[in-house]
């Protein structure tokens, strides 16, 4: 039977690694508009100014029903929503229907090479409120590039990508799945991911 060590000189040792105290998440000033969502994020929404990464098996999930409640809440109160080299033409009666002012969204037609491009300077320029880009082609550096200028404008940076990615790293401080009927939180800084699926209506 080993020796009894006090904890305070294996602490004092730096044989034993000692936690840092939890940091409380702001409170979200962007709430998704999905309850189940909001409880189950440590700021009760989507992160303030930084980027949320969307995974889908396949397009059409729900993915942008996911996001209608923000973008028609940032949209109506003036703010500028940015579409990057969406795969789909946007269907102009169904962003109405959902409650978005149509002359505050633009698109951006944008070639593969283009399109991080183009959504970093978006993001960075603080003249847009949110900004959703379908990149085809996204390592982790461009991400944090996207990351860093989406801070740095103050703007909500939406990324949608093929949920094969979920394997790979990213420093996007949400990370959710979308496949139909449901929706899982993959990462989420600064709280504990939920450990069920969530059941989103739509």
């Amino acid at each position: 039977m080993g020796a009894v060590v006090a904890i305070d000189s294996l602490l004092g040792s730096g044989r034993v690694w000692r936690g840092q105290a939890t940091v409380e998440v702001p409170a979200s000033a962007q709430p998704t508009g999905h309850p189940m969502l909001d409880a189950a994020l440590p700021s009760g929404g989507w992160p303030a100014t930084g980027l949320s990464e969307i995974l889908m098996s396949d397009d059409g999930v729900g993915e942008l029903a996911l996001l209608w409640p923000v973008l028609a809440r940032l949209s109506t109160a003036g703010g500028r929503v940015v579409l990057i080299a969406p795969p789909y033409r946007p269907h102009a009666p169904a962003w109405a229907g959902a409650g978005l002012d149509l002359r505050r969204v633009q698109v951006v037609q944008a070639a593969p090479r283009d399109a991080l491009w183009a959504a970093e300077q978006c993001l960075r320029s603080a003249a847009c409120a949110a900004v959703l880009c379908w990149p085809q082609k996204a390592d982790d550096k461009a991400l944090r590039r996207l990351q860093v200028a989406a801070e740095s404008g103050q703007c909500l940076g939406f990324v949608f990508r093929d949920a094969r990615q979920a394997r790979n790293p990213s420093p996007a401080p949400l990370r959710l799945r979308v496949e139909a009927g449901q929706m899982r939180v993959l990462k989420c800084r600064g709280g504990v991911v939920p450990a069920r699926p969530l059941t989103l209506a739509q």
